[in-house]
Formats: C-alpha cells, structure tokens, sequence
C-alpha cells in the first residue's frame, strides 16, 4: 500500500546521561542515570503520523551499526514503510550525546553519521514513495542539497509540501520559498530566518508575514504555551494551545507537525488540523523522553 505522507529526513539515537550538574571541561563526573532512546526530528515526525492514523513512508539513513538496526526497527514496529531507510556501511549511524542537570539545563553533541550521507540521488531512488504520496514533509537535519532537491521534487509532482525548518541558523535559501505550501518554524527559527526578534505574538505575525513576502505558501508559527500562529495571505489566525503541566517538551514540535500532516491527508480541514496537531503535541509534553511521548490516535478520541 502506498503511503500517504513521505518524511524525507534524520534518525538519530539520543543517548542521555543525567548528572546533579553538568560537567567542566577536563572533567569526569559521576552520572545518576542513562537511556537510550529513538529520535532525530525526521524520525519523530514520521513516528507521530503513524501513531495518529495515517499512512507513512521514511525516506533516511541508519549506519551499519546496532544503533541502526535498532532505529530501524523502532520505526517498522509502527507499521512505516522502512524501504526507502539505507544502511551506509562503514558509518555509524546519528546519534545525540545528551547531558541533562538537575535544573534540566542541557548540554548537547550530535554526530550526523548516516543522515549527512542522504543525497538527491538516494531520495531519488525512492521517487515512486513520491509520486504516490499526498504529502511530503523535510526537515534540517540532512545535507541542504537534498531538502532542495526535495522540496522542489515534491513542488513538481504537485504534492502538499511541509518544510519544518529546524535546525534553523540563518535564512533559508531565496529559491525554497516557492516550493513550500506550509513553512513550520517556532519563535526562534521564525527569527532566525527573517533576523527580526519573535517574542510575543505580534513580533510572531510579523514574522509570519515576511516569510509570505519570501514566497512561502502559508506560515505557522508555533507558540508553545501561546498555541501556534496561522499566517496566509487571508490574514491571521492564532490557535490556542490547551492547557496542561508539562513535563518534558522534547519532540513537542515534531507531534505538532506529524499530528496535523495526518489529518490534514485524512481529509480534515486546516483549521482542524491545526487544532488536532496542538492537542496531541499537549499529551506529549506531559511525558518523558521523544518518541516514547508521542500519543497514539485512540488517546485522542473526544
């Protein structure tokens, strides 16, 4: 069966070490506590469309190492379509050394490995999930070459592009605009890409808006506890979040996105998915750790 979303994009395993403070240069501390877990926002997002109930295709890669096996098979327990996931041999896969503290400050290494060997050419291999998907989503945490070359693949084949631009450090590259129908950066992405203080709401919509100048289809700025931000050429529209005590927010921003992709292929309107993708990021956030957080569609149910 074919998939509905592609998520062309990272897989990392994070490795995460709790210590009472985080460690000096030259110095070795004693740790409390340390886990492995999933992750890599591509990873993330895919693992959120599949949990809330649409049908999805990872295109990426893994090293060939136990890390990779294991990123691979936590993505076909959730029913993805793993196809399109290389094994780069000699290489070892992404990976995240985490430091958190007492106060959960947090210090962090990231070793690209298999995602900084995804080319055009490898996702082109896989052109077929493209052609057969209603939606494309792509993310920073691969060679900027191959975002482009999708990001303009998926604006050929006419399909509904997502760009979540994350990691983002400065603007993005003049011609992308173009090719992205929804453009999902929060406050500091959104100032990193048009170098303009996001703040509050107003700074938020501002942003929003200079991004449409930019050619971007549509732009959704995304709030945290102030919800998230609908900025067309229609106007404005802010979406409250809901309300809960938040444990940990990690991979909050990928529930969002893979929330609302799904819905948004399961017919729903882009209001709703909007509404769909905040309330299931909320249930993440009152959980530990990244994909583990992510909900599934039944702990959705009205």
């Amino acid at each position: 069966m074919s998939a509905k979303v592609v998520v062309v994009g990272s897989l990392n395993m994070d490795l995460v070490a709790r210590a009472e403070r985080l460690p000096r240069p030259g110095e070795t501390l004693a740790g409390e506590s340390f886990f492995t877990v999933p992750g890599g926002k591509g990873a993330n997002q895919a693992v959120a469309v599949a949990r809330l109930g649409a049908s999805v295709a990872m295109v990426g890669n893994v090293g060939d190492d136990a890390y990779g096996q294991q990123l691979r098979q936590a993505l076909s327990v959730e029913g993805i379509d793993c196809q399109a996931v290389g094994v780069c041999p000699g290489v070892s896969s992404g990976v995240a050394l985490i430091t958190v503290d007492a106060a959960s400050q947090n210090c962090i290494v990231i070793i690209p490995g298999g995602n900084g060997l995804l080319t055009p050419a490898a996702v082109q291999r896989f052109d077929a999930l493209l052609q057969a998907a209603e939606l494309i989503i792509c993310q920073l945490e691969v060679p900027t070459e191959t975002v482009a070359w999708t990001l303009a693949r998926g604006r050929a084949l006419g399909k509904r592009v997502i760009l979540n631009p994350a990691p983002a450090t400065g603007p993005l590259p003049a011609e992308w605009f173009a090719y992205i129908d929804y453009l999902t950066p929060n406050e500091s992405e959104a100032e990193a890409l048009t170098g303009e203080p996001v703040n509050d709401m107003a700074s938020a919509q501002r942003a929003g808006e200079r991004l449409l100048q930019l050619g971007a289809g549509k732009v959704i700025v995304t709030l945290g506890a102030q919800g998230a931000l609908l900025v067309s050429r229609d106007g404005c529209q802010h979406f409250p979040a809901p309300q809960v005590q938040p444990l940990d927010t990690t991979a909050a921003g990928d529930t969002f996105i893979g929330g609302f992709a799904a819905a948004l292929v399961q017919g729903q309107e882009e209001g709703e998915a909007i509404a769909f993708g905040q309330r299931a990021a909320a249930l993440s956030v009152t959980r530990a750790g990244a994909q583990p957080s992510i909900p599934y569609l039944a702990e959705l149910a009205p």
